[in-house]
């Protein structure tokens, strides 16, 4: 997207955004349309944002798809990878190529899994407001091209209107709730997880696609999506009820299986 359709779209986001800021807000799906508005707006591959919960360890709180989230997992139970040590120091890590030897050094596991995945550069910003870093954005990168200043900015912004979305300025100066409305999220976006495998089950389908049917009908019922999956985990809705994808459905596909070795990253 260039010149004033890319400008017009970036308005539109920022709109779209802020009429979802109104109390009692799901910041699950705000913070899942802002993982895919990076990737339509910053022309990379995938994006995944990170937060530090509660006993400060980074939880995936949304991914524009399941190879991200799978790879931000990874990261996280290697302990490492730029978008880990950049919540940790709040310092900004951009256009990482991921196949020169010295990343590789650096990140051993998440630079092999990275390649696997098809991705070659990524970025790390931090979900920061002030001295304050609550996680971080990571973008990722199929092609070798590098992310220019401008898109750097926008980048940063969009991981900034995140930090608003999750701690919400009311309560930035009481950290007992703030921890409360990062637990609240963390074990929601759980919650999300788990109905997404059981749909997909269901249906016979894509993870992707299970997420993409089960979010339509939330918002079109008008649902926050940890509730609905509150429901649907107790037994006390009919999944029944969301009409199943209506194109014919592919197989899902397992994620390659971890060596033991990797587990104890």
């Amino acid at each position: 997207m260039i010149g004033m359709a890319r400008e017009q779209r970036l308005a539109e986001i920022f709109v779209e955004v802020a009429d979802s800021l109104v109390e009692d807000f799901d910041v699950i799906d705000l913070l899942q349309r802002l993982s895919t508005r990076c990737v339509e707006l910053l022309d990379v591959s995938a994006a995944g944002i990170l937060l530090v919960d509660a006993h400060g360890e980074l939880q995936i709180i949304a991914a524009s798809d399941e190879h991200a989230r799978l790879l931000e997992l990874f990261a996280l139970q290697h302990d490492q990878g730029p978008c880990v040590e950049c919540a940790r120091t709040g310092t900004t890590r951009t256009n990482i190529d991921l196949t020169r030897p010295e990343t590789t050094t650096a990140w051993p596991h998440f630079a092999d899994r990275a390649r696997e995945t098809g991705y070659v550069t990524t970025h790390a910003l931090p979900l920061r407001l002030r001295n304050r870093v609550v996680g971080a954005l990571n973008l990722f990168q199929s092609a070798p091209h590098r992310l220019g200043d401008a898109d750097i900015a926008l980048a940063q912004a969009l991981a900034d209107v995140a930090t608003i979305a999750i701690l919400q300025q009311r309560t930035l100066e009481q950290s007992h709730i703030e921890n409360s409305q990062l637990a609240t999220a963390l074990t929601s976006r759980i919650l999300v997880e788990q109905v997404k495998g059981v749909l997909a089950e269901r249906w016979n389908t894509s993870v992707d696609e299970a997420f993409a049917v089960f979010r339509s009908y939330a918002r079109s019922h008008q649902l926050r999506l940890a509730d609905l999956a509150s429901q649907i985990i107790a037994g006390d809705f009919d999944t029944e009820s969301i009409p199943a994808p209506a194109s014919e459905p592919a197989p899902a596909t397992a994620p390659a299986p971890i060596a033991p070795e990797d587990r104890t990253g």
